[in-house]
């Protein structure tokens, strides 16, 4: 019996890409979930577990690029070949075309060798064999579309419909603009824990400790940007020094400014990052009721507190509106960091692109508006409200907030003076990637009359 060709390193790496892209495409699996699980589960040394994530999301980030240069060579639809021959094809032409650490014969040599091994059988082999040779041969992209829309979605890997709307909305010179900085690598940022260091006390200990490089955010006070350096590793954030997190998601507790001994509630909790930096800002004083209504992610804010050395965070599972009952009119402040189509932070998750459509944002509203409604409903008279989403598109943002003040007189919204992003006209703190170098956010902060 003929052996199953051997794995090497490199290939190992890959391997592990091609079936969380598989999950991804074929299960609806998360990427982030699908590639968190497959590298624990592979235990790949740090370089391979750098060169898996990279394949992973920069496959997804330009897969309709990626299908448009391959569909040059192929001599059947893409939509027609296995799935597996499809990811591996999409996920090597990604490393011919974007990265340049390894050879394009070696590159090609390493997808044949996975598709020995996946098929046990010649056919796939020879076929991806002679895609990709004639991928590294053509010494030009095909030509592009006429249609404008689908001229700038295809050379930045968007479907129609967002290339589309971005269009109409910022014009074609300015979508392009986002388009490109939503495709970028994000950095990793951490927010340093107040209530045990300082950002400058932080940026020294990963200096002296970890030799990693640090520089400060621009917007956030107690931010770094991490340019060299493993965080998960960390000794100092094991000791709960730190939490990665992006900085524009910084920005959002401090709009909504909570002070020492008031009460707080948290109606999108979970993982914890927001509601812990609510705390932090509280110096730890006073409590800060967490909602949530998956109750196995809610177990993430206790562990962030315990690590962080939190401890006025009460984590309570269920939706806002089944929980609102108990603290009605108690809260000093309420955060709804709401579920939404997530488009604005598509550079960290690019399989968002592939798995929303238009009429999700024609669902996804009412939702929010119930949230919004309900978490209003804890504040006080007087008290303080944000409405947060990590998404840019008006159904999601003023037009949620407008529904709601239009049915809620006692409310207004409440603009702030001097913060890092100055409101616009209609109040709302806005993160955009092209413009801020963060992931995009839209946030507005509200209050209720003192005569409610």
């Amino acid at each position: 019996m003929k052996s199953a060709p051997r794995v090497g390193p490199l290939s190992h790496a890959r391997y592990e890409a091609l079936h969380v892209l598989v999950r991804v495409e074929q299960q609806g699996a998360f990427a982030d979930i699908a590639l968190e699980h497959a590298l624990d589960k592979a235990r790949l040394d740090p370089r391979d577990m750098g060169l898996c994530t990279e394949i992973v999301y920069g496959t997804l980030r330009w897969r309709r690029y990626l299908d448009w240069r391959l569909v040059a060579h192929l001599d059947r639809p893409l939509a027609k070949l296995d799935p597996w021959v499809r990811a591996l094809l999409r996920l090597s032409a990604y490393q011919l075309l974007f990265l340049d650490r390894v050879p394009h014969w070696a590159a090609v040599d390493e997808a044949v060798s996975l598709a020995r091994l996946k098929a046990r059988k010649p056919g796939p082999a020879e076929f991806v064999n002679a895609v990709l040779r004639a991928l590294t041969r053509a010494p030009t992209p095909p030509p592009s579309p006429a249609d404008p829309v689908q001229a700038l979605a295809i050379r930045f890997a968007y479907p129609d419909w967002i290339a589309a709307r971005w269009i109409d909305r910022y014009g074609l010179a300015e979508a392009e603009a986002l388009m490109s900085a939503m495709n970028e690598r994000p950095p990793v940022s951490i927010r340093a824990n107040t209530l045990r260091t300082s950002r400058e006390l932080l940026a020294r200990r990963v200096r002296d400790e970890e030799l990693a490089e640090t520089r400060p955010t621009a917007l956030s006070p107690d931010g770094l940007i991490v340019e060299r350096g493993t965080v998960g590793a960390w000794a100092a954030f094991a000791d709960g020094w730190c939490t990665i997190q992006d900085e524009a998601s910084m920005l959002i507790p401090r709009l909504l400014d909570p002070q020492p001994d008031e009460l707080v509630a948290d109606t999108c909790a979970a993982p914890g990052t927001k509601a812990t930096q609510i705390a932090e800002l509280m110096r730890d004083r006073g409590r800060v009721i967490a909602m949530d209504p998956q109750a196995a992610r809610l177990k993430l804010v206790g562990r962030a507190a315990a690590r962080l050395g939190i401890g006025i965070i009460e984590a309570h599972a269920g939706g806002v509106a089944t929980l609102a009952p108990r603290w009605a009119g108690r809260c000093d402040r309420a955060l709804v960091d709401a579920p939404c189509s997530n488009l604005g932070v598509l550079r960290r998750n690019p399989d968002v692109k592939w798995r929303r459509g238009a009429d999700d944002l024609a669902r996804m509203p009412a939702k929010q508006r119930e949230i919004l409604g309900a978490a209003a409903s804890l504040v006080k008279a007087g008290g303080r409200l944000v409405y947060a989403t990590c998404s840019l598109e008006p159904e999601e943002t003023e037009q949620v907030v407008h529904a709601f003040l239009a049915a809620h007189p006692d409310w207004a919204v409440d603009t702030p003076l001097d913060f890092p992003v100055p409101p616009d006209e209609a109040g709302f703190v806005r993160c955009v990637p092209h413009r801020h170098r963060t992931d995009g956010f839209s946030a507005i902060r509200l209050i209720r009359s003192p005569r409610a």
